[in-house]
């Protein structure tokens, strides 16, 4: 059964720190590229940040360029998702999503967790 459970999010202070994960099961996490998104005003998934397959190509969204960094344990089928220096604006349901090719739109991705609240407060 090909499973995405994504864990770690919670209520932060603004300019505090979280670390999502993605724990992948069922498939060959190891060659697939997985996306991490958020829902947007009239969008229902918008691109956060990616990372290839080996963790050798990764591409953010400008937002959160410099303050989110995405890295990976294929070794433990896991993608990490590190957002510090969190906004209120950073607050969203994320999603982490994998599929077999690298890139920023929804549709790349095959596969899709169910999602981890985060909040950030003012």
């Amino acid at each position: 059964q090909v499973q995405l459970v994504e864990s770690g999010g919670g209520l932060v202070q603004a300019g505090g720190s979280l670390r999502l994960s993605c724990a992948a099961s069922g498939f060959s996490f190891n060659i697939y590229a997985t996306g991490w998104f958020r829902p947007a005003p009239g969008k229902e998934r918008t691109f956060v940040g990616a990372i290839n397959r080996n963790g050798g190509l990764i591409q953010y969204e400008g937002s959160v360029k410099g303050r989110f960094t995405i890295s990976r344990d294929n070794a433990k089928n896991t993608v990490y998702l590190q957002m510090n220096s969190l906004k209120p604006e950073d607050t969203a349901v994320y999603y982490c999503a994998s599929g077999n090719f690298f890139g920023t739109a929804p549709s790349r991705y095959t596969y899709w967790g169910q999602g981890t609240q985060v909040t950030v407060s003012s």
